[in-house]
């Protein structure tokens, strides 16, 4: 890991390479991707079960081997633990909760001109819900994409994952039972994005495709932008913790590590003004990884990505090195969070005070966890119900008010050397 203090000679160039560092896709990946697209829009069905035999190990014959039935996703919900069924149920509910109160209002309302003004909120009729498999297979990924669907009113939603050598995850069908998913296909990586998008013999087309994924999965996506819509290109995980030395350094360490653990490349960021705390921290990162049964994954992470910046002022410095971050979470652990988050402008969501791990935001607080990466909570948010749904602006005017605001129209037209746009209005008039 890199360890810098903010008044160290050379900081500034070693800030901006962190910052600049992408820990994403490369050429190589864009180009086979698009290979792949290709083909599957090319030989549909076909091209699927080339693919999934060589990646996954999975032959799609029967209908059962392409597409999982709602009887097996109630069979995997009804047989969970029960608390660990509560615990999926509380997840569902506080996801579904925090996502309703997203809901736009529709606009309607006549202006001094008497010209009828507004804007509809309508749902895209299918959305398409990508849902790492094997090691990756996580349920709560698929209610966070799901339900906002859900609450947004689609009226078809598709999940395809994939199930290395056949096998599945009775957590995620237990999840889709419990969001209400329709079809679930079991194929996975840029294939099965391109089946959502193209559509094959068997799979129908979708309009929205949300959910992360590997670097293929992200580029599938990114290329298939304008073909359908997207809720954006995830990179890997990543997650800065702003935090005075009144911390435990325990908890912070595992925090840090609540990230690293999701891929070698994931990235942890500490900021604090304490040095003895930043060695504390360091140390009780150690001491955490040897419990982890992750612990390959995040000791890799934290070893080659891993950060930790000493500063003076916390509050005089940390918003402006966060904001050049943008980072997907981050955590600010100080006594008066508010104090500093007031100054943050990019990140994908944040958590506030000592008691709030990011964490818990992956699972039951309720905001989606599908977060803007890579800088990109600069000009991005994370998927919401919006991402599900279009707006469609409308107006009505009667003859006064063409008679109040057509000149105008008309002289605009003229100047622009498009009289058939002139003449429509002007007819109008009389004149």
């Amino acid at each position: 890991m890199i360890r810098l203090n903010s008044q160290d000679p050379g900081f500034a160039e070693a800030f901006e390479k962190i910052v600049g560092d992408r820990r994403e896709s490369d050429a190589g990946v864009s180009k086979v991707v698009l290979s792949v697209l290709a083909d599957v829009r090319a030989r549909g069905d076909a091209a699927l079960v080339d693919y999934t035999a060589r990646f996954d190990g999975h032959a799609l014959e029967t209908e059962a081997d392409w597409r999982i039935g709602a009887e097996e996703c109630r069979a995997a919900f009804e047989a969970l633990e029960p608390s660990l069924r509560e615990a999926l149920e509380l997840a569902a509910q506080r996801i579904a909760a925090y996502h309703e109160a997203q809901k736009p209002e529709n606009r309607d309302y006549t202006d001094a001109a008497g010209v009828r003004l507004g804007a509809i909120w309508r749902p895209v009729d299918a959305a398409g819900l990508y849902v790492p498999g094997g090691r990756a297979a996580y349920p709560s990924s698929l209610l966070m994409n799901a339900i906002p669907a859900k609450v947004a009113g689609v009226e078809r939603l598709v999940v395809v994952t994939p199930t290395p050598r056949g096998a599945v995850n009775s957590l995620v069908l237990a999840a889709a039972h419990l969001a209400g998913v329709d079809e679930i296909w079991r194929v996975g990586g840029a294939q099965a994005v391109g089946a959502l998008a193209y559509g094959t013999e068997r799979i129908k087309p979708v309009d929205v495709i949300v959910g992360p994924g590997n670097a293929y999965v992200a580029e599938a996506k990114r290329q298939l932008y304008g073909v359908v819509g997207i809720d954006m290109v995830a990179g890997p995980s990543e997650i800065l913790v702003v935090a005075d030395g009144r911390n435990n350094p325990a908890w912070i360490a595992a925090d840090l590590l609540s990230q690293a653990e999701h891929d070698p490349v994931a990235q942890s960021i500490l900021i604090t003004d304490d040095a003895d705390f930043a060695d504390a921290v360091i140390a009780a990162v150690e001491v955490e990884l040897q419990a982890l049964a992750t612990q390959t994954t995040a000791r890799q992470s934290w070893n080659d990505y891993g950060v930790v910046i000493v500063v003076d002022d916390l509050l005089g410095e940390a918003p402006a090195l966060s904001n050049r971050l943008a980072a997907e979470h981050i955590e600010i652990a100080i006594d008066d969070p508010d104090a500093l988050f007031a100054h943050i402008r990019h990140a994908g969501s944040a958590f506030l005070g000592r008691h709030t791990p990011e964490a818990i935001g992956d699972y039951v607080a309720g905001p989606n966890h599908v977060l803007p990466t890579g800088r990109r909570a600069r000009f991005a948010s994370g998927l919401s119900v919006l991402d599900f749904m279009k707006r469609t602006s409308f107006l009505q005017l009667d003859e006064a008010a063409l008679a109040a605001i057509g000149p105008a129209a008309v002289a605009l037209a003229d100047a622009e050397g498009l009289p058939a746009h002139g003449r429509s209005v002007a007819i109008r008039l009389g004149q």
